[in-house]
C-alpha cells in the first residue's frame, strides 16, 4: 500500500490513487495475447466494459496496437479506426466512466481525449512520438509513463543493462519527471514495463523491489495480467494464469503499488480488499 496521498484528476473528478485502483483491459485488437481481452463487435464491447464497471474498475483501458513481444505493426490510421469508435461508444453508454487511452502515438491520444478519455497510457514513455508530451500538456490529463526500451517486435532483445534493473528502470523515472514537469504535467503515473525488455529473473527482481520505486513520489502502476512472466516460470499457459496473476498483484500492493491493470476485475478489487483490511487491522493495532 502506498505510504504517501496522491490524487489525479480525471473527468472533472479527484481520484485518490493512495487507495489502491484497479484499471481492466479491452484490447479492440486481433491479436492481443490474451484472448480473452480481445473485443471486437460493439455489442461485445458495451458488454466487457459493463461487467467491468460493475465489478469495480475504477478505470477502463482502451487499445488498439498489440504490445505483445513480437507483435506487427499497426499503421495509425488502423489504430485510429479501432480505437476511436470503441471510446465515443464506452463515453456514450457509461459516461461516468474512466477511459484511458492505451497509446504511444500523439495523434491517436489527442483524438481520443476529444472522444471522452481522460487519461493517456503510453508504452513508450513519451519517446515513440515527440507530439506525445504537448498533446498531454494540452489537455492536462493523467499520464501513464512506462519503461520499456525499443519496440514490441525487438524490446526482448534488448535486455542487457549496465546497472541492476531497478536502479536502471529508477534513473529512467527520475529522468522522465523532469522532462514531465518542464512540459508542466503533473498529474504523473510510473509503471516499471512489466515484461517489456525485461527477462524473467528481471521482472522478479523489480517485483520484490517495487518499493523502491515509491521514491519518485508518483502512484505506481503494475501490468502483470496473465502474463508470461507467470505462466512461462509455471509452465503453463495465459488461460492458466489467474491465480499466479493475483499471488503477483498481492505481492505488488504489499509493496506500495497504487493502479493494478488486469484482465480479471473481480479477483483484483478482491485482492485489494483482502490486503486493504490487513493493512487497516496492522494500523489500528501500532
Amino acid at each position: 500500500m502506498s505510504s504517501f496521498t496522491q490524487f489525479i484528476a480525471c473527468k472533472g473528478t479527484l481520484t485518490n490513487v493512495s487507495v489502491p485502483r484497479v484499471m481492466g483491459i479491452v484490447n479492440v485488437t486481433p491479436d492481443s495475447f490474451y484472448a480473452q481481452s480481445r473485443v471486437s463487435k460493439a455489442k461485445e464491447l458495451l458488454r466487457k466494459v459493463e461487467e467491468m464497471l460493475r465489478r469495480g474498475a475504477d478505470f477502463i483501458d482502451v487499445g488498439g496496437y498489440s504490445s505483445r513481444p513480437g507483435a506487427a505493426d499497426v499503421s495509425p490510421d488502423e489504430e485510429m479506426r479501432r480505437v476511436i469508435p470503441a471510446i465515443e461508444s464506452i463515453h456514450r453508454n457509461f459516461p461516468e466512466a474512466k477511459i484511458s487511452v492505451d497509446t504511444f502515438r500523439a495523434r491517436v491520444a489527442d483524438t481520443a481525449v476529444q472522444a471522452g478519455a481522460c487519461m493517456i497510457n503510453d508504452i513508450s514513455g513519451g519517446h515513440a512520438d515527440p507530439e506525445m508530451l504537448d498533446v498531454v500538456a494540452k489537455h492536462q490529463v493523467p499520464y501513464i509513463v512506462m519503461h520499456m526500451r525499443g519496440n514490441p517486435r525487438t524490446m526482448q532483445k534488448l535486455t542487457g543493462y549496465s546497472l541492476d534493473i531497478v536502479t536502471e528502470v529508477n534513473r529512467f523515472f527520475a529522468a522522465s519527471i523532469q522532462r514531465l514537469h518542464r512540459k508542466n504535467i503533473n498529474d504523473i503515473i510510473i509503471d516499471p514495463g512489466f515484461g517489456f525488455a525485461k527477462t524473467l529473473e528481471q521482472n522478479y527482481m523489480m517485483l520484490k523491489h517495487l518499493n523502491r520505486f515509491l521514491l519518485h513520489r508518483k502512484p505506481v502502476l503494475v501490468g502483470m495480467s496473465r502474463k508470461s512472466m507467470l505462466y512461462k516460470l509455471l509452465q503453463t499457459d495465459q488461460n492458466e494464469a489467474l491465480n499466479a496473476t493475483t499471488a503477483v498483484h498481492i505481492l505488488a500492493l504489499l509493496k506500495g503499488a497504487s493502479v493494478l491493470r488486469v484482465h480479471d476485475v473481480k479477483e483484483a478489487k478482491e485482492a485489494i480488499r483482502i490486503v486493504s483490511y490487513m493493512d487497516g487491522i496492522t494500523k489500528n493495532r501500532l
